[in-house]
């Protein structure tokens, strides 16, 4: 019997998915929806920030991984309950809107960061992490002097605007980039390092070789997967070093 109830828990385990939820909040009276998954209480927390299609499957996918391995895992929602631009227009129109009020997109990092904390989200023992539009979104608050454990983009914007610097920033950077990427080139990857190691803050910047902009997004034809791979692995051991997860 002892060895019959063994395994059956064992063939039980792959079906004990952690099931994740959406978490509304309200900022100047307008409606958010962020995604919320945790595998235990005050476990370490990653903060995911979404491309510029808003908070879909893709970063719900990723949040589950996460929780996988043992994180608290919230994916912020910049744009709005219910709002997942489909076309290139609106999705350049929303992130846009952002690009050009960096103090409104500020704002609502913050405030959604404020609304996971009712759920055992700890700032002070969390990673932000952001892909492409998400990334340059996760740098723009870490000049703002967030106290977080880390920073870390996949393919994101890697532009200081005009008149900031990481004077004000905290933390550890990893930044993840594709070689190949058109859309943000390595001339911005090699000011980003002088920026951040002239201010003396802890980075590690790797570039993979024939990778595209967008290079981790599944079905997308800029996937690569050996890039993905590398990379996500690459994260997750920063995430345990930053978390001294041993």
């Amino acid at each position: 019997m002892h060895y019959f109830i063994l395994f059956f828990l064992h063939a039980l385990l792959p079906m004990l998915v952690i099931a994740g939820e959406n978490l509304s909040y309200t900022i100047d009276g307008k409606s958010y929806d962020g995604y919320w998954i945790s595998s235990k209480a005050n476990a370490p927390s990653v903060v995911i920030i979404h491309d510029w299609d808003g908070v879909t499957d893709y970063e719900k996918k990723r949040a589950q991984m996460l929780a996988d391995q043992g994180y608290s895992v919230f994916a912020i929602d910049l744009f709005g309950a219910g709002i997942k631009p489909t076309s290139t227009e609106d999705k350049r129109q929303r992130t846009e809107e952002l690009y050009k009020d960096r103090d409104k997109m500020r704002k609502l990092i913050g405030h959604g960061l404020d609304a996971a904390k009712a759920k055992g989200l700890n700032i002070a023992n969390t990673v932000m992490v952001g892909y492409c539009f998400g990334g340059a979104a996760t740098l723009e608050y870490a000049r703002s002097g967030a106290n977080l454990k880390g920073f870390v983009t996949f393919h994101g914007g890697l532009a200081t605007p005009k008149g900031q610097n990481f004077s004000s920033a905290k933390g550890k950077y990893l930044i993840l980039h594709g070689t190949a990427d058109t859309a943000i080139t390595m001339d911005e990857f090699a000011k980003l390092a002088i920026e951040l190691e002239k201010q003396g803050l802890s980075h590690e910047m790797i570039s993979y070789g024939k990778a595209p902009h967008a290079f981790t997004v599944w079905g997308n034809p800029s996937y690569r997967e050996d890039a993905d791979k590398n990379s996500w692995r690459r994260f997750t051991e920063f995430l345990a070093e930053s978390f001294s997860i041993k």
